[in-house]
């Protein structure tokens, strides 16, 4: 009897400690768990400021539709419509009027130079409206393209991507230049005769930061 006393009160105890055990296990879980979940807990991501242009908002949005004009007339000359370009380059003459050159965040003599190359444009736009032929415009698209490339790293425009490509086979081999809102080479010099010729040699304004 004593011996059956002695395992019973043995088992009992068993059972205590093995109560214990697990009430102390289970606190100590929640507790693990608790610890995690706020070592996980990530605050919410701050947003990067916009990055700060170079110019005014003013003169971005008269340059981007003075450039948007630019691939117009680029376009119409890829096409080869005569008419088409004749229209766009009389747009363009306009469009280069409403840019907000007082609005350039730079000295005197940046602003004279980039009048200069707008100046330049203008005289090039009006010829295409009074020439008959489409070489003999391409021929002045290409100045109005080293002037647009020029002006372009000169008052900084930065808020797009703009593509250089060049042709060396255009004008008898001599080569030539125009810009491109895309790096895809659509040729205004060969239009359709040789549409992909050529590359792109540089970019400026977004990427060119």
């Amino acid at each position: 009897m004593l011996l059956e006393s002695n395992l019973i009160y043995f088992c009992q105890n068993i059972i205590y400690i093995m109560k214990n055990f697990l009430i102390i296990a289970f606190v100590l879980s929640i507790t693990a768990c608790t610890d995690t979940d706020k070592k996980t807990e990530v605050p919410d991501a701050k947003e990067s400021p916009l990055s700060q242009s170079a110019n005014s908002t003013t003169f971005n949005s008269s340059f981007a539709d003075f450039l948007v004009q630019y691939y117009h007339l680029k376009d119409a000359l890829v096409l080869s419509d005569e008419a088409m370009a004749t229209n766009a380059a009389k747009v363009l003459e306009g469009k280069a009027d409403s840019l907000s050159l007082n609005e350039i965040h730079a000295d005197s003599n940046i602003i004279d130079m980039a009048n200069g190359n707008v100046g330049s444009i203008k005289a090039e736009a009006k010829a295409i409206q009074d020439l008959t032929g489409i070489e003999n415009k391409r021929k002045s698209f290409q100045i109005i393209s080293e002037n647009m490339y020029d002006l372009i790293r000169t008052v900084k425009y930065d808020k797009e991507t703009v593509y250089h490509q060049f042709c060396p086979m255009a004008f008898d081999d001599a080569g030539a230049y125009w810009l491109s809102a895309s790096s895809d080479i659509k040729n205004p010099y060969f239009g359709k005769k040789m549409l992909t010729c050529g590359e792109v040699k540089d970019y400026i304004g977004l990427k060119a930061k």
